[in-house]
């Protein structure tokens, strides 16, 4: 690749204030930053052409909650619910997860965010016991030509014991402050004596912010809530993470006091946090991003997670109108909507001004949608529709991560995934062995509750040989 590169006659959609949607119009980037957006544009010479007609140019995604360290289990807990994941990774088996797991599955899952267009992803890393856990999860994320976020927690131990811990100090010291970002992420369980707030106080002397499970059925709600804006933890920069299962005045003061929600649809539909809350937020005007949660469980594209979203959410508003005797005759939720949040929303929930959007002087994150060999990908008519409803990570043809290519043609670029999968398969081979036999396959495959068919008060009749019908 040369210095510039240029995306030739895209269909545009620059998420800027105005949302413009420029058919027709190139993307010129020169090292990291986008240099100019417009028809036909003149280039310095050894530029890089990429053909983006027939595609569409749009940001690339961020994704604001992803446990990046589970992905080497991908599919494991198709058919978990949250109480399932919780006695598994919290209760019994989270604990037997060594450094060099943990720096497979978020190599695994930084290079898959990445091959679906995810450019910026939050590592939400509560797994790590120790820091040389910690140590991994971050060689795993630099490793890797995305934009990251190290998202710190550990479920194993209290926050408040882990924060205080000089291990992490010295972690603190070494490892942030350079290209990979920083958080901590703990929970906050609502018990009166707010066992957290020394965690709070870390995070606050650190200048760092806190992402936390919000809003989960069972595990954190109003409470937790209550606490946390009591003693002035509630900041612009906190991240609520399903922000479900909570009462209208948890969402005034989030929304008081300025956090943002990371809504994970398939997550919620599915494990039983509560239903999915962009119904819910968007009454109270409370800033959203999307997330995937984890692949033990669900897909690691926000293409899924845009329309499990706009899915949800119009589901719950016809239900809600139905309830009443009503119609719905319009959609609230848009397309259009869901691509802002699955791209600026998540730029806006980090504080990152410079990515989100397309527009001259902002970091390249660029990401172009063509798939010439896919019937799916023409007419293109609606473009903010067929990114939310059509397109899907096979459709994604190139990706820049700050001026750097890290996928063309729909193949990753540099990247050596037998390495990878030989990592995966070692942490797999142990995690079976750990566990026994016996106890993986019992954990894959969970009891099926007994089903109970309802009493009919109806007989089957044959109509055919039922001669009282004409037999």
């Amino acid at each position: 690749m040369s210095e510039s590169i240029v995306l030739r006659g895209g269909t545009v959609l620059t998420l800027d204030d105005a949302h413009r949607v420029l058919p027709g119009e190139d993307v010129l980037v020169t090292g990291d930053r986008i240099a100019a957006i417009g028809p036909a544009l003149e280039v310095p010479a050894a530029t890089t052409e990429i053909d983006a007609s027939g595609g569409i140019v749009m940001p690339g995604m961020i994704d604001t909650h992803r446990h990046l360290w589970q992905t080497a289990m991908r599919g494991y807990g198709a058919d978990w619910t949250l109480t399932q994941y919780f006695v598994w990774y919290y209760l019994e088996w989270g604990k037997v997860f060594r450094p060099e797991d943990i720096y497979a599955g978020n190599l695994l899952g930084a290079w898959e965010a990445l091959e679906a267009g995810v450019t910026t992803t939050v590592d939400w890393s509560h797994g790590l016991r120790t820091t040389q856990h910690a140590d991994a999860a971050a060689d795993a994320l630099e490793a890797v030509p995305g934009r990251f976020v190290l998202a710190y927690g550990n479920i194993q131990d209290a926050p408040a014991t882990w924060t205080a811990t000089p291990e992490f100090r010295d972690f603190v010291s070494r490892r942030t402050g350079g290209d990979l970002g920083f958080q901590l992420a703990f929970d906050v369980t609502g018990e009166p004596a707010f066992p957290e707030k020394p965690a709070f106080e870390v995070a606050r002397e650190l200048g760092v912010p806190v992402t936390t499970h919000a809003g989960v059925w069972g595990a954190t709600g109003d409470d937790g809530i209550k606490l946390m804006h009591d003693h002035g933890f509630m900041t612009p920069e906190t991240i609520y993470v399903h922000s479900a299962s909570l009462a209208a005045d948890s969402y005034h003061r989030i929304a008081a006091t300025g956090g943002s929600a990371s809504v994970s649809t398939e997550s919620e539909q599915s494990a039983g946090q509560g239903y999915p809350s962009t119904w819910a937020l968007r009454q109270y005007g409370i800033p959203v991003s999307l997330s995937m949660d984890t692949s033990v469980w669900w897909s690691g594209d926000l293409f899924s997670a845009m329309r499990t979203t706009l899915g949800a959410d119009r589901s719950r508003e016809h239900l809600e109108a139905h309830a009443k005797g009503e119609t719905v005759t319009h959609a609230a939720l848009r397309a259009e909507q869901v691509v802002e949040w699955a791209t600026r929303g998540g730029a806006a929930a980090l504080g990152r001004s410079d990515i989100g959007s397309l527009e001259a002087g902002k970091k390249a994150d660029v990401v172009l949608l063509k798939n010439e060999h896919s019937p799916v990908s023409f007419p293109l008519l609606n473009p903010y529709g067929h990114v939310a409803f059509q397109a899907q990570r096979g459709d994604v043809h190139t990706v820049l991560v700050n001026g750097r290519v890290v996928k063309r043609d729909g193949r990753l670029v540099d990247v050596d995934l037998p390495a990878v999968r030989r990592q995966v398969e070692s942490t797999v081979e142990h995690l079976r062995g750990q566990l026994g036999e016996e106890a993986w396959l019992k954990g894959m495959n969970p009891d099926v509750p007994e089903a109970k068919i309802l009493d009919n008060p109806y007989t089957y009749t044959d109509y055919q040989s039922d001669t009282t019908h004409g037999g």
